[in-house]
C-alpha cells in the first residue's frame, strides 16, 4: 500500500512474492535441481556445438582440397591429351616422310609415348588422392551429423527441464534427463567415430 491508494494482490503476485522469499511450497530444491540441470546442459550443448561446427569445417576442407587435386588430375589429363595429339602428328610425319625426317619423328612420337606415360601415372595419382579426401570429407560429414543429433537431443532437453520449471511435472524432468542421455549416446557414438 502506498500513500492514500488500496492494492489489491492477485493469486500470481502472491505466487511471485512466495518464490521470490524461496517459499515455493517445498520445491525450491526442484527448482534449482532443474536449474542446475539447464546450466549444465547448455554447457554440453555449446561443446555439442562446436563439435559439430568444427567436424563440419573438415568435411569442407577436405571437399575443397578434393577439388582442387580434381583441377590438378583434369590439367594433367588435359596435358596428357596434349601429348597425345603431338605423338599422333608424329606418327603421322613418319608415315608420310622418308629418310633422315622419318628417323626424327620415329624419335619425336616415342618421346612423346613415354611423357604420356609420366603424366598418367601421374594424373592416376592425383584421382586417388581426390578419392582419399572425398572419403575424408564423407567420414566428418558423418561425425558433423552425429554431433548435430547429439546436439537436438541436448537442445529437447532443455526444453523439457524450462517446461518442467513450468509445470511443476515430475515425469517431464526424467523425460529432459533421457533425452540429455540420448544426446550424450549420439556424441559417444560420435567421438568413436560410429
Amino acid at each position: 500500500m502506498s500513500g492514500h491508494h488500496f492494492h489489491v494482490h492477485g493469486p500470481h503476485d502472491h505466487a511471485v512474492e512466495h518464490a521470490a522469499h524461496g517459499d515455493s511450497h517445498g520445491d525450491d530444491n526442484f527448482a534449482s535441481r532443474i536449474a542446475v540441470m539447464t546450466a549444465l546442459l547448455s554447457t554440453i550443448g555449446a561443446l555439442f556445438g562446436y563439435m559439430g561446427g568444427a567436424t563440419q569445417n573438415d568435411a569442407m576442407l577436405h571437399k575443397n582440397s578434393a577439388a582442387i587435386k580434381k583441377t590438378e588430375a583434369s590439367n594433367q589429363w588435359n596435358y596428357y591429351q596434349a601429348k597425345s595429339n603431338k605423338q599422333n602428328l608424329a606418327e603421322l610425319a613418319v608415315a608420310l616422310n622418308s629418310g633422315a625426317d622419318k628417323e626424327h619423328y620415329a624419335q619425336e612420337a616415342a618421346r612423346y609415348k613415354a611423357e604420356k606415360e609420366e603424366i598418367r601415372l601421374k594424373a592416376e595419382a592425383l584421382e586417388e588422392e581426390v578419392k582419399e579426401f572425398d572419403h575424408h570429407s564423407e567420414e566428418a560429414m558423418h561425425l558433423h551429423h552425429r554431433w548435430a543429433q547429439a546436439m537436438t537431443a541436448v537442445q529437447v532437453a532443455i526444453s523439457l527441464a524450462a517446461i518442467t520449471l513450468l509445470t511443476r511435472k515430475r515425469w517431464l524432468f526424467w523425460g529432459a534427463w533421457g533425452a540429455s542421455g540420448i544426446g550424450a549416446a549420439l556424441a559417444l557414438a560420435a567421438l568413436m567415430h560410429f
